[in-house]
């Protein structure tokens, strides 16, 4: 790998990602108080959407913004739809593939911060609209979870001429579509970027010893509780399977050069394509994880979330962003 693109990526926010799964590794007792390690996840959030809505307001959303935002939303759609046939080869519980499918068509806000960082440190420009894809892609892929969990029911039922007594009782569809899109992190997102958009760079210039000032210090922080999250994980790894491992490791980077594909065709800017990139090869282990566990509770969450979170969260942070970088600088010229 270039040894350039590496020392962009070694920043002390990075570091510190490192920091803690070496901590928890040796038995340290290291810990961050939950309620600060939300504070982390809520205070990330509301950074990153004043930025992109402040962006999205100097610039405005032209013919550009439009079609990376629906092949945003496209592809978050797609991948489920994808995932699941390749899943169900090895999985028995078709709904263990469902609920995977699902977290790996949704985003990981963490890695694409990391990737945004990066970009900005090697100099690379990208749209403030591409942290409106980030947003968009949630609940795509949250609803085709729910489509392909109802699909395994269905056919179950049609199997067995009537549903298990041992099925734990379905949701109704409302109630599962109140989670997907009421769901505070995801709130948190879009509720700051439509205030950086309403507000404008008045409002940033407000909010800029918040957001700018601390911003690395504080990601510092939350990394470094990714890393205690990360390494505590690691122990369930034999719970995964080595299909899976090698799913997660694997599928990232499938996705990201359909995303390539896509975004060379469509004529995306450099830095847009490298964060659909990034968009498209991570998975969620926050929102989409927490929304699951209401719609396919016949799904074993410690499959999904530990695939998200234990190997293609670290996979994309260590090896993904300056591969992506180089396939993207590749084809650009950059």
């Amino acid at each position: 790998m270039d040894t350039n693109l590496l020392s962009n990526l070694m920043t002390p926010p990075i570091l510190f990602f490192f920091f803690g799964v070496f901590v928890r590794l040796i038995g340290s007792n290291l810990e961050i108080p939950k309620a600060l390690t939300k504070f982390f996840s809520l205070f990330m959030l509301m950074a990153i959407g004043i930025e992109g809505g402040t962006a999205m307001a100097d610039s405005g959303l032209g013919q550009e913004a439009v079609v990376v935002l629906i092949s945003a939303v496209v592809m978050s759609m797609l991948v489920p739809l994808y995932s699941y046939p390749i899943l169900r080869i090895r999985l028995k519980n078709l709904y263990d593939a469902a609920a995977i499918a699902s977290c790996y068509g949704s985003v990981s806000a963490v890695t694409f911060i990391a990737a945004s960082s990066f970009l900005t440190k090697m100099g690379v420009d990208y749209g403030g609209y591409m942290i409106v894809s980030l947003v968009l892609m949630e609940s795509p892929a949250i609803v085709m979870a729910v489509l392909l969990a109802t699909t395994v029911r269905s056919k179950e039922a049609h199997n067995e001429g009537a549903q298990s007594e041992g099925r734990p009782p379905l949701l109704p569809m409302k109630k599962i579509l109140h989670e997907a899109f009421t769901d505070g992190t995801h709130l948190m997102l879009i509720g700051s970027l439509v205030i950086g958009a309403m507000t404008g760079m008045e409002g940033k210039k407000v909010m800029e010893p918040f957001t700018g000032g601390i911003f690395k210090g504080m990601l510092a922080f939350f990394l470094l509780d990714m890393g205690l999250s990360v390494a505590t994980r690691l122990r369930e790894m034999k719970d995964v399977g080595v299909f899976l491992v090698g799913f997660g490791v694997v599928m990232p980077v499938i996705n990201s050069g359909i995303a390539l594909g896509i975004a060379h065709m469509l004529g995306f800017g450099m830095g847009d394509a490298f964060l659909f990139m990034i968009l498209v090869a991570s998975a969620s282990y926050i929102a989409v994880p927490a929304v699951v566990r209401y719609a396919i509770p016949e799904a074993n969450p410690s499959l999904y979330f530990t695939m998200a979170l234990a190997i293609t969260f670290p996979f994309n942070i260590i090896v993904g962003i300056p591969l992506y970088f180089k396939m993207v600088s590749a084809v650009w010229g950059g």
